[in-house]
């Protein structure tokens, strides 16, 4: 999922998981990985004086991971009301289903195979759980089916996997596309600039206080490595793998995997600009 080490946005020091805004908590998953960091952030989220939450991102399915956000809520004074997802790889998303038995709860996803109940979500929906406002942003490209959710009340946006703690984003070819995924990063700048968005509550790593540098520089890093592997091709480097080998030499090779999903879709994006 990562394969950079560091990212401007001015994460925020200190434990991740525990409170983060003052309606956003966050319990950290035992998954750590290089892929996904120091786990996956699942997200609780609600009205100060409110008795119900929202979950975003149950995580893997693991049963002592999953009640743990049920008892953390509940510690708050919580139910779970609500399990909402922002797209459906395993380390956000295989929990869901046993998280919904345990909660008795609804999930709710862009993608119809990985909902349980009768609503999905989509663009311009907005969630008010427990007199919560959370509005689905649509923000396709590390996957099609990838949704981020803006909080209006503390000025941030949980953006799943398309904007991390740390590190940058694999656009996950074939079902990512590049050009979907420069869309929504412009579309998450717009929050920032228009909406007053300042604070990213990320999938995988610490929070980020800076949300416009953050998204700024993600969109600084695609066209320099665009840049990048359009001269590779020029330069006669082909295949998927000749092209990580160059632009990607400085990264660590156990990441070079999820490299070459990034650069498959570069590859794509610049055969259908008549770029290469």
């Amino acid at each position: 999922m990562t394969y950079a080490s560091a990212l401007p946005g001015q994460p925020r020091g200190g434990t991740i998981g525990g409170p983060a805004t003052d309606r956003a908590v966050c319990v950290l998953a035992p998954n750590a990985s290089p892929m996904t960091l120091d786990g996956t952030n699942t997200w609780i989220v609600a009205e100060p004086d409110s008795d119900l939450a929202v979950v975003i991102d149950p995580g893997p399915l693991d049963d002592a991971h999953l009640k743990e956000v049920i008892a953390t809520a509940e510690r708050a004074g919580r139910r779970v009301a609500l399990t909402l997802l922002t797209h459906g790889h395993p380390d956000h998303a295989e929990g869901a289903a046993r998280f919904a038995e345990l909660t008795r709860t609804s999930v709710r996803a862009l993608d119809p195979a990985l909902r349980l109940g009768d609503e999905g979500l989509e663009l311009g929906d907005v969630i008010t759980t427990g007199g919560l406002e959370l509005r689905v942003v649509s923000t396709p490209g590390h996957t099609a089916d990838s949704l981020s959710f803006h909080l209006p009340a503390d000025g941030a946006v949980l953006t799943g996997d398309t904007v991390l703690g740390r590190g940058t984003t694999v656009v996950a070819h074939p079902d990512g596309r590049l050009g979907d995924y420069l869309d929504s990063l412009r579309r998450l700048r717009s929050l920032t600039v228009d909406d007053g968005v300042d604070t990213v509550l990320p999938g995988h790593g610490p929070v980020l206080n800076d949300a416009r540098g953050a998204v700024e520089y993600y969109l600084a890093h695609r066209a320099n490595r665009l840049a990048q592997v359009e001269t590779a091709v020029e330069d006669g480097y082909r295949s998927p793998a000749e092209v990580v080998a160059q632009v990607y030499a400085d990264v660590d090779r156990s990441l070079w995997p999820a490299a070459e999903l990034s650069v498959r879709a570069q590859l794509d994006y610049l055969r259908g600009h008549g770029l290469i």
